[in-house]
C-alpha cells in the first residue's frame, strides 16, 4: 500500500494530446504501477488542492528497442498514466516554473 500522494503521482505527461485534454479539464499524469484509482484521486486532490470528478487509467508497454553493440533487444520500461478530470472551473498550473 502507498501512502505518500507524492510516491503516487510521479510527473505530468506533457504532449500534444495531453495539452488538447487539459484545456477540457483533464490532465495526464505518470503515475506509479501499483496505484489505484482511489489512491489517485485522492493524491491529486492532495497535492493540488482541486476536487476531482473522474480518474481513468491506462497501462502502456513500453517499446522494444535495439542495441547496437551487442545487436540484441531491450525495451524501455512499461509505464501507468493517469487521465484525471477535475470539476466544472477547477484548473491545474502545471508549467509554473
Amino acid at each position: 500500500m502507498i501512502k505518500d500522494p507524492r510516491d503516487i503521482i510521479l510527473a505530468p505527461i506533457v504532449s500534444e494530446k495531453s495539452f488538447a485534454l487539459s484545456e477540457g479539464g483533464a490532465y495526464t499524469f505518470k503515475v506509479h504501477p501499483g496505484a489505484s484509482k482511489p489512491e489517485i484521486h485522492d493524491a491529486v486532490e492532495a497535492i493540488f488542492g482541486v476536487k476531482v470528478l473522474k480518474v481513468n487509467t491506462l497501462n502502456r508497454k513500453g517499446k522494444r528497442k535495439r542495441n547496437r553493440k551487442t545487436s540484441g533487444f531491450g525495451s524501455r520500461p512499461d509505464t501507468k498514466r493517469a487521465i484525471v478530470t477535475l470539476i466544472e472551473g477547477q484548473t491545474i498550473d502545471l508549467f509554473q516554473g
